[in-house]
């Protein structure tokens, strides 16, 4: 008689508690991607942008009141007593736009290559101060930094930003996967950001036509941002391991990424978010593009100094993890060797104590 042997599915079907955490973790997942990447766009708005009023102090004060009652709280104003001063901010990138008073007939300058949405902004008070003015006059608009003929609106450096920020990522997960050694990841990181900036900023400029100015200063803008990012990432995962790299994702894709401002500008963004966003590699990243590319490197001491500190935060964690990783091989090592040396002089047989020897 044959008996049959009964059926084996390899592995037990998961308990329903373990089905319902997973599909609890899924929906936290994705409400907490929703938040990062929708907040920051619903709850932009228009608020103490800085821009420049030129012109004697009655015709300021007037344009002021209009301002506070189409926009309250809108714009931090600088007043100014020329026109060259008003450029020379913009130039600077210490304000966004300028309402030039001084010739009697109101003069709206914008610079869309500082934001596009601000200069949008900008022109549409420009026709509400036109109208104020009576008969429906026409203020004239003049733009002092405009972006490239062949990206009017700037979408291509806009979509830029992500793109940049998974370079870093990817680049920190597969050194980590196929590398070995500290120096040698770290060698790998930065030579990736050389030939990733050098790359990108082709593309962007040659190819699509995104950005104007010295392609070697925009290589090195876009080359420093991929360093920040894949060093740091580097040295979160080699203190951490796996769990560094998702730490090191969440701050740069799920807050730096949002909260960069590169798509419209970090004041509009709701509340200190902005803020925050141009001490993260994303953001001060853009703002230093911006400035490589339309403003003669101009207004970019903040953004190179929070990229450097963080380059030099990834080096000093993997300096770290290194020699952490080196003084636990060099234990397992002394562990390993006590273990297989002889018990005495002479002795035939190995020793069998499980402590390492004294130094």
């Amino acid at each position: 008689m044959t008996t049959r042997a009964p059926l084996t599915t390899g592995t037990l079907p998961s308990r329903w508690t373990k089905v319902g955490g997973a599909i609890a973790l899924l929906t936290a997942i994705v409400s907490a991607l929703l938040v990062a990447f929708a907040w920051p766009s619903a709850r932009s708005s228009v608020h103490d942008v800085p821009i420049a009023v030129a012109g004697p102090e009655p015709a300021v004060a007037q344009i002021r009141t209009a301002l506070d009652g189409r926009l309250p709280g809108g714009f931090d104003i600088t007043e100014v007593s020329d026109t060259a001063a008003a450029e020379q901010l913009i130039r600077d990138r210490r304000v966004y736009a300028a309402i030039d008073l001084t010739s009697g007939a109101p003069q709206v300058i914008v610079a869309s290559a500082a934001s596009t949405a601000i200069a949008q902004t900008m022109q549409t008070m420009a026709t509400g101060l036109g109208q104020a003015g009576g008969a429906g006059a026409p203020v004239a608009v003049r733009d002092l930094a405009a972006l490239p003929a062949d990206d009017p609106r700037g979408a291509g450096l806009s979509a830029g930003a992500l793109p940049l920020v998974m370079g870093g990522l990817l680049a920190a997960v597969l050194l980590t996967r196929l590398v070995h050694g500290t120096v040698r990841r770290v060698a790998g990181a930065l030579g990736f950001a050389v030939t990733g900036g050098l790359t990108v900023a082709a593309i962007l400029q040659f190819w699509l036509g995104s950005l104007s100015g010295f392609y070697p200063a925009n290589a090195c803008a876009v080359a420093l941002t991929i360093a920040a990012t894949s060093l740091t990432i580097l040295g979160l995962e080699s203190l951490f391991g796996y769990v560094g790299i998702g730490v090191g994702a969440a701050v740069m894709m799920l807050v730096g990424n949002p909260l960069s401002g590169t798509a419209t500008a970090p004041e509009m963004l709701p509340g200190w978010s902005g803020a925050l966003g141009q001490l993260l590699p994303p953001g001060a990243g853009g703002r230093l593009l911006r400035s490589t590319a339309f403003f003669d490197g101009r207004g970019a001491t903040q953004a190179v100094t929070v990229l450097v500190a963080w380059v030099a935060v990834g080096a000093g964690l993997c300096l770290v993890g290194g020699l952490r990783a080196r003084r636990t091989a060099a234990a397992a090592a002394g562990l390993r060797t006590t273990r297989t040396a002889p018990a005495e002089t002479g002795s035939a047989y190995p020793a069998t104590a499980t402590e390492p020897l004294a130094d």
